[in-house]
């Protein structure tokens, strides 16, 4: 009879009540809702500007991508860098990104807002004479998250190949 009853409480205090819905839980792990957008320009030619002693091209952002004020523009170079069995790796490197040359160090940097990308590559030297592997041709991709995903400290934005683990796809345009 002990058993009977003890069963009997048991499912009852099993039982699920109907009641209201719980508070919202936190969010998902970085990257599971991230709204990534990734574009690429490539044949990217830099202008030199002999008053400032700096370089500059100006990117328009796609029309069909919106870009909100609160959100972070990420960019990054296609650069080749040693292998360890001789040749080379291409990969994309955030930038800023800096180059130490036997004249001095060259700097590659960025602003935005909603609609263009400014690229600059600034430098500690005169840089009329820097040569056209770092102003001619180069390829940039840029990619736009939510400012709190970019300002996570877990997600790791390094190289472009890194922050494709967290499922942002590149859009062709």
């Amino acid at each position: 009879m002990k058993k009977l009853v003890f069963c009997l409480v048991a499912l009852v205090a099993l039982t699920a009540c109907e009641g209201d819905p719980g508070p919202v839980g936190p969010p998902g792990a970085p990257g599971t809702n991230v709204m990534g957008q990734t574009f690429e320009f490539e044949n990217i030619d830099f202008a030199y500007e002999a008053g400032n002693n700096l370089y500059s091209a100006l990117i328009s952002i796609p029309q069909e991508i919106e870009v909100y004020d609160s959100d972070a523009i990420l960019v990054y170079r296609l650069a080749s860098v040693p292998a360890q069995n001789g040749g080379s790796i291409t990969t994309y490197s955030l930038i800023p990104q800096n180059y130490f040359l036997p004249q001095g160090t060259i700097q590659y940097v960025y602003n935005h807002t909603t609609t263009d990308v400014e690229l600059l590559i600034d430098g500690n030297f005169n840089l009329a004479a820097l040569g056209t592997g770092f102003t001619k041709d180069q390829i940039f991709r840029f990619v736009i998250v939510p400012s709190e995903f970019a300002n996570d400290p877990t997600v790791d934005i390094t190289t472009y190949e890194k922050l494709q683990s967290y499922g942002i796809d590149m859009r062709e345009f």
